[in-house]
């Protein structure tokens, strides 16, 4: 990776941006391909999609890592939290498919 104060021109710098903002993209897919795990083991234990605690503890941090990076942490739990919900549609489509696939007999 480049330091920040080497990276010569616009033209460099928008290059790096697009390298980091594709190694977030695979970041994000590894986290959907968790969820998706994590929807199976849910459906194994008879668990919700959404579990309360989990959320408010995934959020915090999120705070908390925001802050020791030197990112505002109301802009990262918003993001957050909407990235929380998204993966409780997730998990709930799956364990919903499950539950029709039960019925389908």
């Amino acid at each position: 990776m480049t330091e920040i104060d080497d990276i010569p021109d616009m033209t460099a710098l928008r290059a790096e941006i697009d390298a980091l903002d594709r190694q977030l993209i695979a970041l994000l897919a590894r986290r959907h391909a968790l969820i998706d795990r994590a929807g199976r083991i849910k459906a194994a234990e008879n668990l919700p999609a959404r579990i309360g605690w989990r959320v408010e503890q995934v959020v915090a941090n999120a705070r908390h890592n925001a802050a020791a990076a030197g990112l505002e942490p109301d802009l990262i739990e918003t993001i957050w939290r909407q990235l929380v919900e998204a993966a409780i549609a997730q998990e709930d489509r799956q364990l919903k498919g499950r539950q029709d696939d039960r019925h389908a007999d």
